[in-house]
């Protein structure tokens, strides 16, 4: 299955699409370099030209151009860094909420639960629009939801409820901190901090 082909269906069928997906195999690798490498790319990308675009970086904005794409590169390395991070801290809580420990499926979950934001990232391109990332990736918890329903970590039912309430607050906590990480960075580099 091709990437536009996988991301549609995990956004307009995503219980059908789930079933597909535990069932395939797949490797760290595979789903890194095929999927969430390009996908991840959108937001850093659309907002770097949305800078360059609309803000007109290069001539009147307050910004270089190349402080702007190294901010991108930056964005785009610690979203894919969180995503492993959240499929590590997902198979580690497994047994916690009496589901199997693996590392696949938690990299399923935490990969293909993140396409609405990613795909959501070409609202960046307008500067005001970000908000629709966000709504966006709300939507993403709900097919974590569904992916943890299943079940991707063969978790009871009757436990999936907590198990996504614990992997909400942990998504939440690792974009507080790569936010935070972020500001921080780039306030030691420019001087305000």
């Amino acid at each position: 299955m091709d990437i536009v082909q996988r991301a549609q269906a995990v956004l307009l069928k995503p219980k059908d699409e789930w079933i597909k997906i535990k069932a395939e195999p797949a490797s760290a690798a595979g789903l890194f370099t095929s999927y969430a490498m390009i996908l991840a790319a959108v937001p850093p990308g659309f907002q770097l030209l949305g800078r360059i675009l609309i803000q007109r970086l290069p001539v009147i904005g307050h910004w270089p151009v190349g402080t702007a794409l190294r901010n991108a590169l930056v964005a785009y390395v610690l979203s894919l860094a969180t995503v492993y991070f959240f499929a590590l801290i997902v198979n580690e809580l497994a047994p916690t909420f009496g589901s199997t420990k693996n590392m696949t499926a938690a990299l399923k979950l935490a990969v293909y639960s993140m396409t609405p934001g990613w795909v959501a990232g070409v609202f960046y391109i307008i500067p005001g629009l970000w908000a629709l990332g966000v709504v966006a990736s709300l939507y993403g918890l709900y097919i974590l939801y569904l992916g943890f329903d299943t079940p991707m970590m063969d978790t009871p039912k009757d436990r999936v409820g907590g198990y996504l309430g614990v992997s909400i607050v942990v998504v939440i906590g690792l974009y507080v901190v790569v936010n935070w990480f972020l500001k921080v960075i780039f306030a030691v580099r420019y001087g305000r901090l």
